[in-house]
């Protein structure tokens, strides 16, 4: 537990004073955002603004999951505080891996916009293809990678709260990890997606994602304490290295935590692909790791929501020729009807937050009605 919220800490504090400083080298560098043409006209005012902000993001979780263990190592080798300090994990690195790996696709394409002075970066095919190779190499690492009484990360049952029957490898160990695969890109697309679609208004996809990531710091600390190796028993959590995924999952939390004082309205700093993709990342990871993928989609309901207004835009525009919402992600929707941008984030962060809430309710329920 108390590496839990040291990871949580360091990492607020990297972030919330490493980005004034970020934002300084950005200034200077002359790397500003630059905004759609055919979006809101309150938007034209944030062109320039610095992004790639989600650089930070990274590097301060990276930060704050590396020093924790090593501050509660020292201090146990020391022997002048007697702590209990969890070890690197293979869960924590491949989620680490993927939120990292993603934030970089991201950063390409904000570099793109930049360098190429439009509002377009990669290509879609080329987003796509590149999300695609972190995926699968977080995939086969999830999988396959062995552990404490063989188990690995993750596994090929499709997994609610828990592990449910319905298995992808019916059909062979092979089949079932060519199914999990493409599982896990769906997963993975779908996520940082979500969190990227959300992004666009001032704090809003930041805020969200810290209550998400903040909900699987509480999911892998009970976890843990209800873990099969410590805790046997017909309701126990067969979730291998649970504790440090918890610290993971505190380690973004706190790091976008500080980095939402800077992003808040008005907006020092956008966090760009490079952190909307990031966070996604992270948060497929995690539901992965802690058995809980289709918990995610309660969890970060927010996201689905934004994410199912462009499906439905695009869809409905298609098919009728008419538009549904007057302009797609639905956050820009309710600006054109002439809501206040502070208005949306803090209804939408209300939204978000009752999506946590219905997701840890059903997670703990699943567990009592199991005694």
């Amino acid at each position: 537990m108390v590496n839990v919220l040291l990871a949580g800490g360091v990492s607020l504090v990297i972030a919330l004073f490493g980005t004034p400083l970020f934002i300084k080298f950005l200034v200077r560098r002359g790397y500003g955002q630059f905004i759609r043409d055919d979006g809101p006209t309150s938007h034209h005012t944030k062109r320039g603004t610095p992004t790639m902000g989600g650089a930070v993001i990274i590097l301060a979780t990276l930060a704050g999951y590396v020093l924790s263990h090593l501050l509660l190592i020292l201090l146990d080798m020391s022997g002048l505080v007697e702590v209990t300090h969890s070890r690197f994990t293979m869960s924590a690195v491949l989620v680490l891996f993927l939120l990292t790996g993603l934030g970089f696709i991201g950063f390409l394409d904000d570099y793109t916009k930049i360098s190429k002075q439009r509002s377009l970066g990669l290509t879609s095919l080329e987003k796509l293809a590149g999300q695609a190779v972190v995926a699968i190499i977080f995939a086969v690492g999830a999988l396959q990678t062995p552990g404490d009484n063989t188990r690995s990360p993750a596994s090929t049952a499709i997994s609610f709260v828990r592990d449910t029957p319905v298995d992808l490898a019916f059909a062979g160990p092979v089949i079932g990890t060519i199914l999990f695969i493409i599982w896990a890109n769906i997963l993975i697309a779908g996520a940082s997606n979500g969190v990227n679609l959300t992004d666009g208004l001032d704090g809003l996809a930041t805020g969200a994602s810290v209550m998400v990531f903040g909900a699987y710091s509480v999911i892998g600390i009970w976890q843990y304490n209800q873990n099969c190796q410590l805790a046997p028993g017909p309701n126990c959590y067969d979730v291998r290295d649970a504790l440090d995924l918890a610290v993971v999952a505190c380690s973004v939390a706190g790091a976008t935590f500080g980095f939402l004082w800077w992003n808040a309205s008005p907006a020092k700093i956008f966090m760009g692909d490079t952190g909307s993709l990031a966070l996604g990342g992270g948060l497929a990871g995690l539901a992965i790791t802690t058995h809980t993928e289709l918990l995610l989609a309660i969890l970060g309901g927010l996201f689905v929501m934004i994410t199912l207004s462009v499906i439905i835009q695009v869809a409905s525009f298609k098919m009728t020729g008419k538009r549904v919402f007057r302009m797609a992600p639905l956050q820009h929707h309710f600006e054109l009807l002439g809501w206040a941008e502070v208005t949306i984030v803090i209804r939408f962060w209300i939204i978000a937050g009752l999506c946590v809430a219905v997701g840890l309710g059903l997670f703990y329920g699943e567990w009592v009605a199991n005694l």
